[in-house]
């Protein structure tokens, strides 16, 4: 007999105080079980209204359950199982854009937050600004009712501001540098777009908080829903993934100073997430990128297959020792190489199938932030960066779409197909040459600087394979 589907045992209703843009895993994962600690220690209406910008599938799996969903701890020593209930309702944005407007206009709404990943924020990964030729930012600008996340935010704020209603915070919770800068930055410039005197107001009224967001999640599988399922007694259609570890920062800087009371369950209220912040997107995504792109070539289909692997795990703790934290300036009381220690610990988790091709996606908008950053910082100051290089070879050949075997690779990037006709029309031995000419990505002097640096590292890696490259710098 099959088991009976998860339901919402909690009846009581709060209100909707939180919108959240791109309701995936991730958020589902880290945001919404530490809100719903935060509101038990110190009360407030910060139920969530979830959205998808794009699909309905996680809205059509979490429905029949009254979007309840379980959120499954994976620890070396065994597995813990904890039901998430502050998910209220969910939208998709495509299907009701009117609904959504509607929501986050709404007076009991005062925080829109946003999992939307890098390409959601429509802007150039290279510079951070918004790019007024992104297909959805060009709709955006013609009608009331958007398409991309920045549009929604305008046009919501735009209500707001019509009736008198103070604005709502902007809270970024994507891993990107200064990700409340950004978000304030494509905010405030497609608001310019539409009305200037609209981004008048939200530049001095609004509030946009930059984050730091830490917690592996990997993909949910449909062997991990069955295996709940075993675990539990229920049906949970959408449960999530993730490993024990988990830190959140934030800039304490919301509109009237409202939001739930983070600080009493742990979240690091702060002036400045900007140390915070360079520490976790070099050292640990910077890392994760790096053997992603080079396990995968490596034939390793996890980061824990990945650093199982010796020659894998002495080329990570190179990369952060001599490369990345000679380019950070530590959070006060940090130890960047016990932090470092606790990293590796982390990737090898068993527990925890994060697979090199999930954290490979979207690579052209994740390279400039991860690794070129330190890289740029590295060059600057003599420093040399002989792994970061590799990693960057690593992107190169893996967006050219063909594995050391010979097989095809299913490049998930927003600019796959660009990439791949750059890498198919060069020469022979012409793609490093052709790809540093992707804009988005390198920015001309950057590019001028790493090409003769880049073109023995690639030769080599083509030449002896991943695996060998990586175990050649110990």
């Amino acid at each position: 007999m099959p088991a009976e589907r998860l339901t919402r045992k909690n009846a009581e209703e709060a209100r909707i105080g939180i919108v959240h843009l791109g309701l995936g895993a991730f958020f589902r994962a880290f945001g919404a079980p530490w809100i719903a600690e935060a509101v038990r220690a110190g009360g407030g209406d910060w139920d969530i209204l979830g959205v998808s910008l794009r699909s309905p599938a996680v809205r059509d799996a979490l429905k029949p359950q009254g979007y309840a969903y379980t959120a499954v701890e994976l620890a070396p020593q065994g597995e813990r199982f904890n039901v998430v209930e502050n998910v209220r309702d969910m939208l998709v944005a495509p299907e009701d854009p009117e609904a959504l407007l509607a929501a986050m206009a709404h007076p009991d709404v005062r925080i829109v937050s946003l999992t939307i990943t890098e390409k959601g924020y429509c802007h150039n990964p290279a510079t951070g600004e918004l790019d007024p030729k992104h297909p959805d930012i060009v709709y955006d600008c013609t009608g009331e009712l958007p398409k991309s996340a920045p549009g929604f935010i305008v046009r919501a704020l735009q209500r707001r501001k019509e009736v008198g209603r103070p604005p709502f915070t902007v809270m970024s919770c994507d891993n990107l540098p200064n990700n409340g800068k950004v978000a304030r930055g494509v905010v405030i410039d497609l608001a310019r777009l539409i009305d200037p005197e609209l981004a008048d107001w939200i530049e001095a009224e609004g509030r946009f908080p930059s984050t730091m967001v830490d917690r592996i999640v990997p993909a949910t599988k449909p062997e991990d829903i069955a295996r709940v399922e075993e675990a539990v007694g229920y049906h949970d259609a959408a449960p999530v993934m993730h490993e024990p570890f988990r830190q959140w920062v934030i800039e304490d800087e919301f509109v009237g100073g409202e939001r739930p009371d983070f600080a009493a369950v742990g979240v690091q209220m702060v002036e400045d997430v900007t140390p915070f912040e360079h520490m976790k997107l070099r050292m640990l995504n910077g890392a994760h990128s790096s053997l992603a792109y080079l396990g995968y070539l490596a034939g390793h289909e996890t980061i824990a297959d990945t650093t199982a692997d010796a020659a894998f795990a002495g080329f990570v703790e190179k990369l952060w020792g001599e490369e990345i934290i000679p380019a950070l300036t530590p959070p006060e009381g940090v130890d960047l190489a016990a932090y470092a220690g606790m990293l590796l610990d982390r990737f090898r988790n068993p527990s925890i199938r994060h697979r090199t091709w999930q954290i490979a996606m979207d690579g052209s908008q994740k390279l400039p932030q991860r690794i070129l950053s330190t890289l740029q910082e590295n060059l600057d100051n003599d420093r040399t960066s002989p792994r970061l290089l590799l990693a960057v070879s690593a992107w190169m050949r893996y967006v050219a779409g063909t594995d050391e075997k010979g097989a095809a690779i299913d490049v998930q990037d927003p600019l796959a197909e660009r990439l791949q006709t750059l890498t198919d029309e060069a020469p022979e031995n012409g793609d490093v040459h052709a790809l540093l000419t992707v804009r988005e990505v390198f920015p001309a002097d950057l590019a001028e600087r790493l090409e003769p640096l880049l073109q023995p590292v690639h030769a080599a890696l083509v030449a002896k394979g991943a695996r060998a490259s990586v175990e050649a710098l110990g």
